[in-house]
């Protein structure tokens, strides 16, 4: 099992900036990928961003040149910088761990509690 703590949310106006953070302990040889998917009230969950643990990393199209996903391997920590923030973003956030496979495609096996990051003036 892995297990995820996320930290970091909270309220900002728009046009700030948030970064959220993720520990991740537990058996992390079973995993090549870190993410952080986000569900808005009466949405369903999406995809925001992942990186394998060669480097790779993907986003949503809604966040690209805003959002930036990084990795600290020493620490097993995943973090993800929010710039440009706008109300749309307002979310409850979650890490998650798992596997990106030869097609490319993230299966996320373990997911944190969540944090909300809400973004409003």
């Amino acid at each position: 099992q892995v297990q995820l703590v996320e930290s970091g949310g909270g309220l900002v106006q728009p046009g700030g900036s948030l970064t959220l953070s993720c520990a991740a302990s537990g058996s992390i040889s079973t995993i090549n990928t870190m993410g952080w998917f986000r569900q808005a009230s009466g949405k369903q969950r999406e995809l925001v961003a992942h990186i394998t643990f060669d480097g790779s990393t993907n986003y949503a199209d809604s966040v690209k040149g805003r959002f930036t996903i990084s990795r600290d391997g020493a620490k097993n920590m995943v973090y993800l910088q929010m710039n440009r923030l706008k109300p749309e973003d307002t979310a409850v956030y979650y890490c998650t761990a798992g596997m990106t496979y030869y097609s490319g495609t993230y299966y996320p096996e373990h997911w944190g509690q969540g944090t909300q990051v809400t973004v409003s003036s």
